[in-house]
């Protein structure tokens, strides 16, 4: 059976991004493949969270990895710095990653320009980092979004690497995998690109997120003053919009709305509503089973610590096998 691998970075709550871009594939993915589903806590040091904050925001993405359907007798699911062994696997693919390469990365440049004050080397070696996650445990497939498509490159040049160098072919080439056609790339709501918690709070539809949270969020996000001629294109805020209405709602409502904005007839008050409702609906199951699994302290430290058993037994293996390629030898 072909290993999966993937992670929500632990930053706080789930989104409808997260949700429809990964999760939602994960559950699929649990009945066909090896899957190691976790909880990326390291990759979020870069932001330098407090101790609260970073306990709180694991045990949020557990519970809500959980309510969305990923099964813990399915799939292995694990908090990121319960496996050490993924540290001690970034250590060494970082002596084979190069300064060039890690700086021309398009997520460091983005960070380099949105956060000049705190370009650290784990934003540089983030990719490296990611590649560790992978390759712990040999995976071939990787659910990623669009934003994501350029590390996962580097990881396929990090494994060959390693291999060239130590003149073995232990480590496989991961590459992009999705149930659908295309990677999916769910946009904000404010009208920029992606839905991300890195954002601000407003961009983002939460799994958690009450429904008048949610309607507020959608009521306010940008939009303009409406199609001058008809069958124009839309502007990228009014198109984020619809692609956000696509996922969500039913073909009959998306076209209903659509056909409106070709023939200038739509009303963006009317729009948004529908937009909210069935944001609403679609995470209705979602809500309640959070609220009911977040009780359950209990079960939640059942789950963690044995996907974190499964989790080491597969990184223990790679990195005694990893350890013999490079040469490190016990006396």
């Amino acid at each position: 059976m072909e290993t999966v691998v993937s992670g929500i970075r632990s930053t706080g709550k789930l989104h409808l991004g997260n949700f429809y871009g990964a999760v939602k594939n994960f559950v699929q993915m649990q009945n066909e493949y090896n899957c190691y589903f976790f909880i990326a806590d390291y990759h979020s040091l870069t932001t330098h969270p407090n101790p609260e904050d970073l306990h709180g925001h694991v045990k949020q993405v557990l519970v809500e990895y959980l309510a969305a359907g990923i099964d813990p007798e399915k799939a292995t699911i694990y908090v990121q710095s319960d496996v050490p062994e993924i540290a001690e696997l970034y250590l060494y693919l970082n002596m084979n990653a190069y300064l060039g390469e890690l700086e021309r990365s398009t997520s460091f440049k983005d960070k380099v320009r949105s956060q000049p004050d705190n370009v650290n080397a784990g934003l540089l070696t983030y990719p490296v980092l990611m590649a560790a996650d992978i390759l712990i445990h040999r995976a071939i497939k990787v659910p990623v979004g669009k934003d994501q498509e350029q590390h996962l490159e580097m990881s396929r040049t990090f494994a060959n690497r390693f291999n060239r160098l130590y003149h073995t072919d232990y480590f496989p080439e991961p590459f992009a995998f999705n149930f659908t056609k295309n990677l999916i790339k769910v946009p904000g709501l404010d009208g920029k690109g992606k839905m991300g918690k890195s954002e601000g709070e407003a961009n983002a539809v939460y799994l958690s997120d009450e429904p008048e949270v949610i309607r507020k969020k959608v009521m306010r996000s940008l939009s303009d003053g409406g199609p001058t001629h008809e069958n124009q294109q839309k502007p990228e805020p009014i198109q984020n919009l619809f692609d956000l209405m696509k996922i969500v709602s039913s073909a009959d409502t998306y076209n209903h709305f659509d056909t409106q904005y070709n023939q200038c007839s739509i009303r963006y008050g009317d729009f948004k509503k529908q937009l909210a409702e069935d944001m609403i609906i679609a995470t209705a199951p979602i809500r309640e089973k959070i609220n009911e699994i977040a009780k359950d302290e209990t079960y939640l430290r059942q789950v963690a610590r044995f996907g974190a058993i499964k989790a080491r037994e597969s990184a223990s293996k790679t990195i005694l096998e990893v350890r013999k390629i490079i040469g490190f030898k016990s006396f």
